[in-house]
């Protein structure tokens, strides 16, 4: 549980009910390596002391969070779709393998071990992606378009996927595996054709198993990268009719893997110019960066969705009774490494968001930190804020973004030559 996050959960309906309580923390989850044992362990024994009851265990982080979840409910009787169902989605050639089952909506694929001096495997083109078949946060995705580009992306791969792929292996461990999935493990790698088009996401759930997509967002990207910009609900780039395949394509990968009494995101890529429509990938969880979209544009964060369903209730969510038409999360980033000599202030962030309604603002980077040492970033840019705005159209979102980054006080010096930690 984290603060930001703890505001939104007290805004969904029936809060005044509820009482949160954080489990484990973000630097035990998500920094360095990921003890899954001793995760479990800390866990189980804090809910043992537990002198109250305990009526649902949540969670809205990808892995290990998203896999600690259904084991924990399990342990304690508590709703929860099964640890099969979540790992079918984490494991990207697992997941592959489950939607070629019901759709053709997705690129050609293959896995590679990145142990064997692989090449390029036969029956794909470039360009294509790399990425481990467990990963979060974009960590260790390249995209390569050629052989050099190829062995170049599967040596970094090999040195920095143990870290989510050793404690992943446990997971698996826990499951009956098909052969295919079995022999992979969960340190190879995924490659798959790149896909054109824009990128486009679609927040579900599942609810005594009957799937429901209750909202499409636009993701898009900085200019020539593949580095998310913003994504901004409801969308405002696809026709009605390729929304009505979205929810269509959803409902059938979702309904393949088995999911039942749990939210769930699936992002798309779709070229307007050729009318295709192609599955990124599907995230077992909804996505908690999307939750203050839901509340400018719907009234509700999609947070009731997740706790709704954890206590055994109808998790529908309201449409378009919010403040504003539509909202976007967007990323600021710094395309190079540095040391943030200055960050805004508390007090510089508060005076924005009361001059500019409608927006919240996160800041990433502490003072004196080194971007590159940052955790969760992609391959390609570093995280500086993150700013939630909600407006009465695309045009009045973007003038927004625009006078908040304006006013945002970076300063920055040159990293150090020496190899990061």
């Amino acid at each position: 549980m984290d603060e930001g996050n703890l505001d939104t959960l007290q805004d969904v309906p029936l809060a005044v009910n509820y009482r949160f309580h954080p489990l484990l923390t973000i630097e035990e989850l998500q920094v360095g390596d990921i003890p899954v044992v001793e995760l479990i362990e800390k866990a189980q024994a804090k809910l043992d002391a537990f002198e109250g009851g305990i009526d649902a265990i949540v969670g809205y982080w990808d892995f290990p969070v998203s896999t600690l979840v259904p084991i924990l409910c399990e342990r304690y009787g508590l709703s929860s779709t099964s640890l099969e169902s979540i790992v079918k989605c984490e494991h990207k050639y697992w997941s592959r393998l489950e939607q070629r089952k019901v759709i053709d909506e997705h690129p050609r694929f293959a896995v590679v071990d990145p142990f064997s001096e692989p090449g390029p495997p036969e029956g794909l083109s470039f360009p294509m992606w790399l990425k481990p078949v467990k990963s979060f946060s974009s960590e260790l995705a390249f995209g390569v378009k050629d052989e050099k580009e190829f062995h170049e992306a599967i040596g970094e791969i090999r040195e920095g996927i143990s870290r989510v792929g050793k404690p992943f292996e446990y997971i698996l461990d826990q499951l009956e595996l098909p052969a295919e999935v079995e022999e992979a493990g969960g340190q190879a790698c995924l490659a798959e054709e790149s896909l054109s088009g824009e990128q486009f996401a679609a927040e579900g759930y599942v609810h005594n198993g009957e799937v429901t997509v209750y909202g499409v967002l636009d993701s898009i990207n900085y200019p020539d990268s593949p580095c998310f910009l913003r994504h901004q609900y409801p969308t405002q780039l696809l026709p009605e009719s390729v929304v009505e395949r979205i929810k269509d394509v959803s409902k059938r990968v979702i309904s393949q893997i088995g999911m039942d009494s749990a939210t769930f995101s699936i992002e798309y890529f779709y070229d307007k110019e050729t009318d295709e429509l192609n599955l990124l990938e599907i995230n077992p969880r909804h996505s908690q960066s999307h939750a203050e979209m839901f509340e400018y544009v719907d009234g509700l964060p999609n947070h009731h969705c997740m706790l709704s369903l954890a206590l055994g209730r109808d998790p529908r969510l309201p449409q378009g009774e919010g403040p504003y038409q539509v909202a976007a999360k967007w990323y600021y980033r710094r395309f190079e490494d540095g040391v943030a000599r200055r960050v805004p202030t508390e007090e510089e962030i508060e005076r924005l968001q009361e001059e500019i309604p409608g927006v919240k603002i996160e800041i990433v980077p502490g003072k004196g930190r080194r971007l590159s040492d940052l955790p969760g970033q992609d391959s390609y840019s570093f995280e500086l804020a993150h700013l939630f705005i909600g407006a009465d159209s695309e045009e009045e979102l973007c003038e927004k973004y625009d006078r908040c980054v304006a006013a945002l006080p970076f300063e920055f010096d040159a990293a150090p030559e020496e190899e990061r930690d």
